[in-house]
């Protein structure tokens, strides 16, 4: 109960759903891959590490920043010669039947 208020701590986020995704980590403590993904967070490298460091000797941890999501939300809604712009990743151009 602490740790997950731990987590909480560290993420910004509630304690409730991280709860039961902290027993599902505590249950299957042998993990069969050396790495794990973690999503939906805004955090360090430092912090990560701290996170996950009652679970065992953690060798590294990294978060990895996707810049297209940055400059996406970084841009929106922004002012660019008067109008009000919104970024998306461009998509694949569909072919056309010759006309």
């Amino acid at each position: 109960m602490a740790l997950a208020s731990r987590f909480g701590r560290v993420f910004g986020g509630s304690g409730s759903i991280l709860k039961s995704q902290l027993a599902f980590i505590h249950q299957s403590s042998t993990l069969t891959t050396p790495k794990l993904f973690v999503s939906g967070t805004q955090t360090t490298d430092d912090k990560l590490k701290e996170a996950f460091s009652p679970f065992g000797h953690i060798l590294d941890a990294k978060v990895i920043i996707d810049r297209v999501i940055v400059a996406k939300e970084e841009m929106n809604a922004k002012f660019l010669d008067g109008w009000v712009i919104f970024v998306d990743p461009a998509k694949p151009r569909e072919s056309r039947p010759p006309s």
